[in-house]
């Protein structure tokens, strides 16, 4: 039998019912995701599968690290074909790593590739692969159609002109692509330099110059607008936490004004400032309906010297353990007593909150919006099985499992759908198997209709992305 057949994961009769009868043929809706717009824009061929496979996928580069590999054949200037046999040679090892089932689900679903992935494979796999990726059907535009991904957020700096996003807006793409506004650049007064140089370029886009508190504001306000009229319906926001200090807008401007003249902001400052700002954009995505999105708990850029060569997003971040739930409660309460908390998405990174915030979230559900506040998919390095079913169970105890809005990718690469597929099989087979144990009632429509909605219908119903 091969590895990924058609009932991988599914270990029951009633996990297989649910998966190929409710779940396999839902459409995408990924949501939230770091695909490059202009990929999309310009319809972009992969040249090998060293590109399309290896190329920013800092999970990848992570494993092959640990297994002794050198840093040429990750982020460098190593021979495409060497990089991928490097790949190659550390599968093996990656047994009981999520990246062991992807890899072989990737291969499987979009080259029809059906080996088990080594050293002794790697050259069929790569004439074979590097034949398919020729086709219309590994294009990006393909790909997106392939599997049916209805919707796309992408992840943008206020700063981004969304010159893409008109493009795509006029091509013949039956998959929608939106902007997501993430203005975490905004809040780092307490890099000076690094500040200064942002503002500075989201001034020249907004065409005025920004040299207080309120031009601020004004500059961001009128990006969250044009976010809007692209198509844009999320903000995303990657905290180590939320940010909680009560702060005047005379506060915030004073310590605007200290940055803004080349001094870093103390930790204290930065507290009050983020989260003044926080505040606003919650106040902008309530008065528009849009959904904000939490991503909390990551510790980025532990690796100093790395850090330096490479720069970020490169694979050296790790799950925090931040003090989270009070200052949580504070913000989301700021929020919601003038009646301006927006529908939530809180992605949690540290498994040991996932009770604290499931529990967090029921309180700010007001019955305006099915399942307003959210507990988000397994998020990075919690988006694996042991991970999504730690999430699915602490949502199931303390929340509705069944107004969940489900899974994204949280990805750079035209191949990670298939992790759609992996959490629809996940899902399955937990359901399925509170089917066999009488824990949950044999009823297919009760339960399958359940799945349908969290693999598509119920983040199509919450997004209302057009």
């Amino acid at each position: 039998m091969s590895f990924i057949h058609d009932d991988f994961l599914l270990q029951s009769d009633a996990a297989r019912e649910l998966y190929h009868n409710y779940a396999k043929d839902e459409p995408i809706y990924d949501y939230h995701c770091h695909l490059p717009p202009e990929d999309v824009a310009g319809n972009r061929r992969f040249g090998d599968l060293a590109e399309i496979w290896l190329q920013g996928d800092h999970y990848k580069w992570r494993a092959m690290r640990s297994n002794g590999v050198a840093e040429t054949f990750c982020t460098g200037e190593a021979d495409p074909y060497d990089k991928f046999l490097a790949w190659c040679r550390t599968v093996p090892y990656t047994l009981r790593n999520p990246l062991y089932h992807w890899s072989h689900m990737e291969l499987k679903r979009y080259f029809d590739i059906d080996v088990i992935i080594n050293e002794d494979s790697a050259k069929e796999i790569w004439d074979a692969a590097n034949a398919k990726l020729k086709s219309d059907e590994l294009s990006a535009h393909g790909i997106l159609k392939k599997f049916k991904v209805k919707v796309v957020g992408t992840t943008d700096d206020p700063t981004d002109d969304l010159a893409n996003h008109k493009l795509i807006r006029g091509q013949d793409l039956d998959t929608i692509v939106a902007p997501t506004f993430r203005p975490d650049k905004a809040l780092n007064v307490d890099q000076a330099e690094a500040f200064n140089a942002w503002v500075d370029k989201l001034s020249a886009v907004v065409g005025s110059e920004i040299n207080s508190l309120l031009d601020l504001l004004a500059a961001l306000k009128s990006r969250h607008d044009f976010f809007h009229e692209m198509g844009g319906r999320l903000s995303d926001h990657g905290l180590e936490r939320c940010f909680f200090a009560e702060t005047s807008e005379k506060q915030a401007a004073e310590i605007f004004t200290k940055a803004r003249g080349g001094a870093d902001a103390s930790v204290a400052e930065k507290e009050a400032f983020a989260f003044f700002l926080m505040r606003e954009f919650g106040r902008w995505n309530a008065e528009k309906g849009w959904t904000m999105q939490l991503h909390v708990g990551a510790i980025r850029n532990n690796n100093s010297r790395m850090f330096r060569s490479l720069g970020p997003d490169t694979g050296f971040d790790s799950i925090g353990d931040f003090p989270q739930v009070q200052s949580m409660s504070q913000f989301l309460d700021s929020l919601d007593t003038t009646g301006e908390l927006p529908k939530t998405v809180i992605y949690n990174l540290n498994w040991a909150d996932n009770y604290a915030m499931a529990t967090m979230l029921g309180n700010f559900q007001d019955g305006t919006v099915p399942g307003k506040i959210q507990l988000g998919s397994g998020w990075w390095f919690l988006d694996q099985k042991e991970g999504m079913e730690a999430q699915i169970n602490a949502l199931s105890n303390l929340g509705l499992l069944s107004r969940f809005v489900g899974m994204l990718t949280d990805s750079r690469s035209f191949l990670s759908y298939p992790r759609h597929e992996y959490f629809r099989r996940i899902l399955c087979d937990m359901l399925g198997n509170d089917i066999e144990k009488g824990e949950v009632p044999a009823d297919m429509d009760l339960v399958g209709n359940m799945v349908k909605g969290i693999s598509y219908s119920n983040a199509e119903k919450f997004f209302s992305i057009t």
